[in-house]
């Protein structure tokens, strides 16, 4: 059940929150209750740590982020789709030359389906380059019939018993192998992986279902055919920018003191502006989204666009009051409303989510998780989510934005680019008796690399579909 706060304290934190240069700094966030935090014995080496962390240069440009949120205006005014997906937690030994790649390469090309599909542009978004930590449900747990602190991600711990100490120099290391990823992520965009041009560098081998292969290479050959035809017949020249793509890397920001030592400044006087520089874009999490917490007064002041996880616990009147805190000037693009109930409590929660939000005349991305509330125990002892499932929620979510005149802006996934076994059902028809074949997440489990081109197909569908029928928008 939600925490019930009172309402004067909330009133109280939003009336405050417009006014955030007056009452905010990048460490006022020190006075509240933050949760999921580490637990470090040695105080001054943290110190240390985060002194080195705040001299070392930002891991991305505050011009790009200013760019995203730009970008995102154009998603809440439905001129943009976002895309966002990636790991539930990465591990330091993700930061390689193949993974990176292969999460690229799947998250281009299920840009490009979606892309044709919905006749828009797509924002991607990567849950990569930073998503290290993970929030717990208890901060112990028992191994061998002894009790250890929880693995918290390896920005805080290791997986191993005899290493569960929570450790700052983590912060270390999770700065420089988002630094990694981030590097080779540039290059990659930038030096022609991502040229819709060229589509060899986007084959198909991971994919074992032999329709998704055939449904994809036709779309590329449809997209080449349509820039021969822009190129030869209209007589436009080739356009260099085809060879680059726009990728942004994303993490729940959920480690206050690193997330701070990383907030840099733009500008002077009034119009100074705090960014945070881990990443393009950060989340709150459903477990640290308290109004008077913590997270809530770190994310109201920077400037970045951010989320906040919405599941049933959240009351409609304490999201109307959370969007007031953090985007108090309804800033298009500012704010991101990511809702994940499950496919059984979808419409039971979301309408009434969606209808306090308009009757308070505000304005956010909606983004539906279709991943979070879905995830259950297999027989075989695995934790899995189904496909279809997943797709039945996807499916609520369309249609119930639909039914109040609303939009769903966006989707977000965990998913990976490699072929794993830990999701059920997609078009190579996974069943239980297959999680254990290359089952490898250490978190939540994710959708393949062919499950997630189903997805994306499916999605495309949905808007041609929609185009097509005008009054029957079914998924």
């Amino acid at each position: 059940m939600t925490k019930r706060i009172s309402a004067t304290a909330i009133d109280m934190e939003t009336k405050k929150s417009k006014h955030t240069s007056d009452n905010w700094s990048v460490h006022s966030y020190k006075d509240k209750v933050a949760k999921q935090q580490p637990e470090y014995p040695d105080q001054q080496k943290l110190e240390n740590v985060l002194k080195e962390l705040e001299c070392l240069p930002p891991l991305v440009h505050t011009g790009e982020i200013d760019q995203l949120r730009a970008q995102l205006k154009e998603v809440a005014d439905g001129k943009r789709f976002l895309l966002q997906g990636g790991d539930c937690a990465e591990l330091f030994a993700y930061c390689n030359k193949n993974q990176i790649e292969n999460k690229v390469k799947i998250m281009l090309q299920m840009s490009l389906i979606l892309t044709h599909g919905a006749h828009l542009p797509i924002v991607r978004i990567a849950r990569i380059a930073g998503q290290y930590g993970k929030p717990r449900s208890s901060p112990t747990e028992i191994i061998d019939g002894e009790t250890f602190p929880s693995f918290r991600g390896e920005n805080v711990n290791g997986m191993e018993k005899e290493d569960r100490t929570h450790d700052p120099q983590r912060l270390l290391k999770a700065y420089f192998h988002s630094a990694a990823t981030l590097n080779y992520i540039r290059a990659l965009v930038h030096g022609g992986f991502a040229d819709i041009r060229k589509p060899e560098n986007w084959e198909l081998s991971h994919v074992e279902d032999l329709h998704t292969r055939q449904l994809f290479e036709g779309l590329s050959s449809k997209v080449q055919e349509s820039l021969e035809f822009m190129k030869k017949i209209l007589n436009v020249k080739d356009n260099e920018a085809l060879r680059y793509a726009d990728f942004y890397s994303s993490h729940e920001g959920l480690i206050l003191d690193y997330e701070a030592a990383l907030t840099r400044v733009e500008g002077t006087g009034e119009g100074a502006k705090h960014y945070n520089t881990s990443a393009h874009y950060i989340w709150i999490g459903d477990r640290t989204r308290e109004i008077t917490g913590a997270h809530i007064e770190y994310f109201r002041g920077i400037a970045n666009p951010i989320g906040v996880k919405c599941g049933p616990s959240m009351e409609p009147e304490e999201l109307v009051r959370l969007i007031r805190i953090l985007d108090p000037d309804q800033q298009a693009g500012r704010l991101s409303i990511i809702t994940r109930y499950g496919h059984a409590n979808i419409k039971n929660y979301l309408p009434a989510h969606i209808k306090a939000v308009q009757e308070a005349g505000l304005k956010v991305v909606w983004v539906c998780d279709p991943m979070h509330g879905n995830t259950e125990s297999s027989q075989s002892g695995y934790k899995t989510r189904s496909f279809d499932n997943v797709l039945s929620e996807l499916r609520s979510a369309f249609n119930i934005h639909k039914e109040h005149r609303g939009r769903l802006g966006g989707v977000h996934f965990e998913l990976t680019g490699d072929n794993v076994t830990e999701c059920t059902g997609g078009s190579e028809n996974l069943k239980d008796t297959d999680l254990g074949t290359n089952y490898e997440t250490f978190c939540d489990p994710r959708l393949n690399y062919g499950q997630s081109m189903d997805m994306a197909f499916l999605i495309a569908d949905y808007f041609n579909k929609a185009r097509a029928t005008k009054n029957s928008m079914v998924l």
